[in-house]
């Protein structure tokens, strides 16, 4: 009943979700060159051979794709692989780095043309989906023509758990589409499993197997040479709300630490010059990475509004604290800085990331701050006793470090899927 009720309403409000994809396209969060993909309109041709599709929402899911991408293609035999995304964003980090032997598409919005045209185009051989962005229409057609499906990543955090609960027979459908669901928790098996998934596997989270962010690093030894010796720390993935903490945070460890540089990169780069105006506003010496202004002797705060360098700064700061924390929405990744050696810290809001914040803190790798005036305790203490904070950096890379075999798990669920005969299987499941 609410499959059909939404089948019918993305039907019916054809209109409104042409005049929703304009106003994305005209803000920029859409590629006018590729616009027709959103359509299910190919803009590549299709490559002979099986073909694997990987859909997953954004950045992150795409990060985590690659070293399951990188697997496949490097077989003998190996099939094609297509990568879908729904950002510009993600579009363009897949652009850089994925490996010979895989191309990227932008998902069709979920209307049963668009898909359908979608899939009548690529006819993939098998899907893999990534985490939890779950498009009914796209599901149930993909399913429906036979493709096997695994779910992979998979994660439910508590309010997207809430939800699915008031919608149990839609989740009961959706999920009922997936051979294997290949969960990252203990939780979220039980959450999937609660929600009518059949076949729930904890595997881990495939983030552990990402190698360690990129950086060039002839720039990295320019800004070296231009921040000298100055203690520093960084502000990564920062949320509205956070920057504004950043700075109260920067202005009590400048008491103790007078040449204190304080590093920002938000989430989300366009809004860059808002958060300089705020910073200026509040009468701080900031320099914007995307006007290329340089870092000198008087600036308070390098905002870094640019899209993947994280790599770049993550190298660069000893001690890192982890946005969208300090405010309530979920927490962020902290396996990036970890592999690259950083002292991290992280607010108290990280359900998105519970499992993994829980056990990084048990092994000495990451300190939970409660508030902004914690944050700065915690940093005073980091520049003060700087063995102390390599010493969580280091129990933090071993933590990563021993989880990274997920890789090996997941290609062992999927093995049966890769060989030649597709009807395989399908016979076993």
């Amino acid at each position: 009943m609410i499959l059909s009720m939404y089948r019918l309403a993305t039907a019916v409000g054809a209109p409104l979700i042409s005049h929703y994809l304009k106003k994305r396209l005209k803000r920029g969060k859409e590629d006018a060159a590729r616009f027709p993909e959103r359509r299910g309109v190919a803009g590549l041709p299709r490559p002979d051979g099986r073909l694997i599709w990987m859909h997953g929402a954004s950045v992150g899911e795409s990060l985590s794709m690659l070293p399951v991408i990188e697997e496949l293609v490097a077989r003998p035999g190996s099939p094609n692989v297509l990568v879908t995304t729904g950002t510009v964003t993600s579009a363009r980090l897949m652009r850089e780095r994925l490996p010979d032997g895989a191309i990227h598409q932008f998902v069709p919005v979920d209307r049963l043309p668009y898909v359908r045209a979608f899939l009548d185009y690529w006819k993939p051989d098998l899907a893999l989906w990534w985490e939890s962005e779950l498009w009914p229409n796209l599901v149930i057609e993909t399913h429906d023509r036979g493709v096997p499906m695994i779910l992979v990543n998979a994660r439910m955090s508590p309010p997207s758990f809430l939800r699915w609960q008031r919608w149990r027979s839609l989740a009961r459908a959706l999920l009922g589409c997936f051979r294997t669901v290949l969960a990252q928790t203990d939780t979220d098996v039980e959450r999937y499993r609660a929600l009518g998934a059949n076949n729930v596997v904890r595997m881990g989270n495939m983030k552990f197997a990402v190698p360690a962010l990129p950086c060039d690093e002839g720039t990295l030894a320019e800004i070296r040479a231009r921040t000298g010796l100055r203690p520093m720390w960084l502000a990564a993935s920062t949320h509205a709300g956070e920057e504004a903490a950043a700075l109260a945070v920067h202005r009590t460890v400048r008491e103790t630490h007078p040449d204190l540089l304080t590093i920002i990169v938000p989430r989300h780069p366009d809004r860059g010059p808002e958060i300089a105006q705020m910073l200026r506003d509040a009468g701080a010496s900031v320099a914007v990475r995307t006007n290329s202004e340089p870092v000198t002797a008087e600036t308070d705060v390098y905002l870094a509004d640019t899209l993947g360098e994280l790599g770049l700064f993550f190298r660069l700061s000893p001690i890192v604290f982890m946005g969208k924390s300090l405010v309530p929405a979920g927490g962020q990744n902290t396996i990036e800085p970890a592999r690259l050696g950083a002292a991290i810290i992280t607010g108290p809001h990280y359900w998105n990331f519970d499992e993994i914040t829980k056990a990084m803190v048990a092994a000495g790798g990451l300190e939970v701050v409660q508030d902004a005036d914690a944050l700065a305790d915690a940093i005073n203490r980091d520049l003060d006793t700087p063995a102390e904070a390599q010493a969580r950096a280091k129990a933090a890379f071993d933590y990563v470090e021993r989880e990274s075999q997920v890789l090996d798990v997941f290609m062992d669920h999927i093995s049966p899927y890769l060989e030649s005969d597709t009807e395989k299987p399908r016979e076993r499941a």
